[in-house]
């Protein structure tokens, strides 16, 4: 494993200890004169700065949005492909294709071919409805300006609720049949085996899968970056990272808030972890 633990670290871990150090550093392209070391006034800035913190709320709301609604979507697709029915193989084929898809292309193919005001296919659906229901023509609605949180949750939803699919369906198919088959026997209901044998059998694969999600969905960039471009609130701490480094030329505050965010990320995945450890240890109790 020494190569590999080699290629990691020199990839990974030795830019990581160069943007520690710059985020000490106070250097900004446009004042080269002003450019020393050893300061924390990077950090002080980053944890004081409105707009950041209107960063760190817009994350914490665009995390918890997204994996909560894909969890509960994953898990009742999840359901429904645990049961055998005649072309089940080709349905969950193209349930997963939306996570397969690369992340600008996904956020482009909401852009302009769902949310498009003009010719979006949104707005055409409404029309329609509207016109069968003999109404008006209603107003060509621009979604990415009246609602731009919204418009990235809801392709990130589409885009990561197949992934939750997945661990929840790996969790459905490795529980004991027989504990199901011996509460239908003894009159159990549909519900009653969902809530007292299946979801608690799910719970750690829920965690998992929450967990993974939220790792993932706090550092995305593609989404908010091709969609709204950051504007109207819709600003995460990745895209203010961005913001920082390519638009205000401040490269140490942009290292130090991109370790702020390595650091919400570690912290996340500590947990996940944590829950992938006790998985294997039950697993290996069975």
């Amino acid at each position: 494993m020494l190569p590999a633990l080699v290629f990691l670290v020199v990839v990974t871990q030795l830019p990581f200890v160069g943007t520690l150090l710059i985020s000490f550093t106070r250097w900004n392209a446009l004042e080269p004169d002003e450019r020393r070391f050893g300061t924390l006034e990077n950090y002080t800035t980053a944890l004081t700065d409105p707009q950041l913190r209107d960063a760190i709320v817009t994350t914490v709301l665009l995390t918890a949005t997204v994996v909560l609604v894909s969890l509960v979507l994953g898990l009742g697709l999840a359901l429904l492909m645990d049961q055998k029915f005649l072309g089940r193989g080709i349905v969950r084929t193209l349930l997963i294709t939306p996570f397969l898809v690369v992340p600008v292309a996904a956020a482009l193919l909401w852009k302009h071919a769902l949310y498009n005001a003009s010719y979006g296919l949104v707005n055409g659906t409404l029309t329609a409805l509207w016109r069968l229901f003999g109404s008006d023509d209603p107003p060509q609605t621009d979604w990415l300006s009246t609602n731009p949180l919204a418009a990235v949750e809801l392709s990130l939803v589409w885009q990561w609720t197949p992934f939750m699919m997945l661990i929840l369906l790996a969790g459905l198919q490795s529980r004991a049949t027989d504990a199901v088959e011996a509460a239908r026997v003894d009159g159990a209901s549909s519900w009653q085996v969902f809530r007292y044998l299946t979801f608690p059998h799910l719970r750690r694969y829920l965690e998992l899968a929450a967990l993974l999600g939220s790792i993932y969905v706090v550092q995305n960039f593609d989404a908010v970056f091709t969609l709204t471009s950051g504007g109207l609130g819709s600003a995460n701490l990745p895209y203010s990272v961005y913001d920082t480094f390519y638009q205000a030329h401040d490269y140490g505050l942009a290292s130090a808030q991109g370790v702020l965010v390595v650091i919400c990320s570690l912290l996340i995945a500590t947990f996940a972890l944590r829950t992938v450890s006790s998985l294997f240890k039950e697993e290996a109790s069975r």
